[in-house]
């Protein structure tokens, strides 16, 4: 079931306050898969749902999900991330990797440690700019990445990639000598790179 961490309840319910909507519900929506990964969406509705709904009940609203929604979370959390330059809402839903068909989560003492670089360094940075770094999968000497939110088509994801990330990922786990980007980056509803006709 999808865990609401306390920042994120909180910011739920200063909006709902702020935007006149108390007594309403919050609706989570995970639809997609394959190359273009998973879109969320969180949209405002009244408290009642639908009939087949998925809900959480959580201190001051509830929170709905469809069927195939709750399944495409898994056991995600829904987070609220603030920094100097940006705040928003963060998925962290590593059941989803299933859904596409790429390992569960990568395992052995490389693939920690490189998670281990994503978490405390790599995604702080990258959340500045409201990116996010996911660890695909480790195959020997070679690690493979997708970037998402700001990250996903920015003008300046190689940069990012190959003077930021390789050079960190390196310096913590030498034995690397490839690192791929799996990202589809002129997938998804807003990508920040439009491909040109």
């Amino acid at each position: 079931m999808l865990t609401i961490t306390e920042g994120a309840q909180t910011k739920v319910l200063s909006l709902l306050e702020s935007e006149g909507r108390p007594g309403q519900g919050l609706r989570v929506t995970a639809t997609g898969g394959g190359c273009h990964g998973v879109q969320y969406g969180l949209n405002f509705v009244d408290d009642g749902g639908r009939p087949d709904d998925v809900v959480v009940q959580l201190k001051g609203f509830k929170v709905h999900m469809d069927p195939g929604t709750a399944g495409l979370l898994g056991e995600g959390t829904l987070d609220y991330i603030e920094t100097l330059t940006d705040a928003g809402f963060k998925f962290d839903t590593p059941h989803t990797r299933a859904a596409t068909g790429a390992p569960e989560k990568p395992t052995g003492p490389q693939a920690e440690a490189i998670q281990k670089l994503i978490d405390d360094v790599i995604n702080p940075g990258v959340a500045a700019h409201g990116g996010f770094v996911s660890l695909i999968d480790v195959r020997d000497d070679t690690v493979y990445l997708k970037l998402g939110g700001g990250c996903q088509g920015c003008g300046m994801v190689d940069v990012t990639l190959k003077q930021g990330i390789e050079v960190l990922i390196r310096e913590k786990v030498p034995a690397i000598q490839a690192i791929y980007d799996v990202t589809d980056h002129a997938g998804g509803k807003n990508p920040y790179y439009q491909p040109s006709k």
